[in-house]
């Protein structure tokens, strides 16, 4: 996993999840602040995965991760969802919409890096 493009319009949760992915956990990230700003840059930067916000103005994490999936560079692209809302049916939702895991918020930053590793590694064994 060498880049993740990371979707949160709250700056400061925005910012102590970057340090968390960069500083300790030495990840390579690409922090967006909407989905129509993570639609546009999805293509030049080729993330392996997408950490998304889900409740966001204009555009919430669902409605993103539709119009990711029409992409092609989107179309199979691993998506992690961060979400409050974590109960057992919402956590369904997500997963039904095509998320391949939930990291509820709030998160710990020193665990966020080594469980987006953990996730990666599940996904890889599927292939």
């Amino acid at each position: 996993m060498n880049q993740i493009l990371y979707v949160e319009d709250d700056p400061i949760i925005a910012e102590l999840a970057v340090m968390a992915m960069v500083d300790i956990g030495g990840l390579s990230v690409r922090h967006c602040e909407s989905g129509y700003e993570a639609l546009e840059t999805v293509g030049r930067l080729k993330p392996d995965l997408v950490l998304l916000d889900m409740m966001m103005p204009g555009m919430d994490g669902l409605e993103t991760l539709r119009h990711l999936r029409e992409l092609p560079e989107g179309a199979s692209l691993p998506v992690v969802f961060m979400s409050a809302r974590v109960q057992a049916h919402e956590q369904q939702a997500y997963r039904e919409a095509g998320a391949s895991d939930v990291i509820p918020k709030p998160f710990d930053p020193m665990t966020l890096s080594s469980r987006l590793r953990d996730i990666w590694d599940s996904l890889q064994q599927r292939v």
